[in-house]
């Protein structure tokens, strides 16, 4: 399944309300560690049906935000947070990214 980029807040919880379980990936432009991580989410999105999005934090800082303050996790970037109906029920951040911590999580 391929990546989406979200916009807003609203994107997602329109997501939330589809789909029983989706993963979102915020992602740094400017983050080395951010872009290694982007590259194994990417490649975990081709096995997986989980629908997967994405929110690049420089452009959608308020969303970002948004989604900690909402759903109680502290923002890190970059982070993936995967979210069982309306609550996120694992997080990961930087180096911990890899497509074996995603699929373990996605079972």
């Amino acid at each position: 399944m391929a990546v989406t980029l979200l916009q807003n807040y609203n994107e997602l919880k329109e997501k939330l309300a589809q789909h029983e379980r989706v993963m979102l990936f915020k992602h740094s432009l400017t983050c080395p560690i951010s872009s290694g991580a982007k590259e194994a989410y990417e490649n975990y999105s081709s096995e997986t049906e989980t629908p997967m999005f994405m929110l690049n934090i420089q452009e959608s800082r308020e969303f970002s935000n948004k989604v900690a303050e909402e759903f109680g996790v502290k923002h890190e970037s970059p982070q993936v947070l995967l979210f069982n109906g309306d609550k996120v029920t694992w997080n990961t951040s930087h180096w911990h990214i890899k497509e074996g911590a995603l699929a373990k999580a996605d079972q």
